[in-house]
């Protein structure tokens, strides 16, 4: 008789641990919306943030993937139509290349006749002006890595400061549970801040090796043709 008692106890408990468990299990969206008004406003503002970073990404990406197609063939013949005389030519090639090395090498032709040092610096500003519009709008992705993480924080920090304010307010009285349950609960706005500043930041920093890339193109487009220019006659 004893051991069945003891048999009932064991498989009692059993079931009391599994529906502790069940209890405990939170999905994550469950987990974001329960930390109250405070930490879904955070929560909102992270996904707001995080889709901006990725639709930045993906648009400054394909341009500037578009930016760096450049034809192997384009400077062989602009070279042969610049020594040839037939700058109109050159001019038209340019026009047909959609890309920042063939602007650059436009605005270069548009200025053979001046002095060498003027078509350089028309060529340096102009280049200038084709990096501010590779780099368009990356500097919000570089803001958003940075921003992210800490308004994550602040969603931590304001569910903190409502969970002690419970405790004190109740005496010292407050369940242990509720309390850790508030407590981890604003810990998620953290955890949802680190991942969207995580994301951005390695996008931020995978536009910037891309960008790098173009404008190393770019200098040493303009270096070949300052070196056409050159050239004897």
């Amino acid at each position: 008789m004893l051991y069945f008692i003891q048999q009932d106890a064991v498989t009692q408990a059993a079931q009391d641990a599994a529906e502790v468990s069940e209890e405990k299990t939170l999905s994550i969206f469950d987990l974001l919306l329960s930390g109250g008004i405070a930490g879904q406003i955070i929560i909102f503002v992270l996904f707001v943030l995080l889709f901006a970073a990725v639709y930045i990404y993906f648009e400054r990406l394909f341009a500037i993937k578009s930016a760096s197609q450049v034809d192997k063939n384009f400077m062989h013949q602009i070279k042969d139509s610049v020594l040839n005389g037939n700058i109109e030519s050159a001019k038209i090639r340019c026009a047909q290349s959609d890309n920042p090395v063939a602007r650059l090498t436009e605005k270069g032709i548009s200025r053979i006749g001046s002095p060498l040092e003027d078509i350089n610096t028309a060529i340096e500003n102009a280049g200038r002006l084709e990096v501010y519009k590779l780099e368009k709008n990356v500097s919000i992705l570089a803001t958003i890595a940075g921003a992210a993480p800490m308004i994550g924080f602040l969603g931590t920090v304001i569910g903190m400061v409502i969970a002690f304010h419970e405790l004190a307010t109740s005496s010292g009285q407050a369940q242990m549970g509720l309390l850790a349950e508030g407590i981890y609960t604003a810990m998620t706005t953290t955890v949802a801040g680190l991942i969207v500043g995580i994301i951005a930041y390695i996008g931020y920093n995978h536009l910037v090796v891309k960008t790098d890339k173009v404008v190393h193109q770019m200098e040493a487009t303009a270096v070949d043709f300052l070196d056409l220019l050159n050239e004897p006659a």
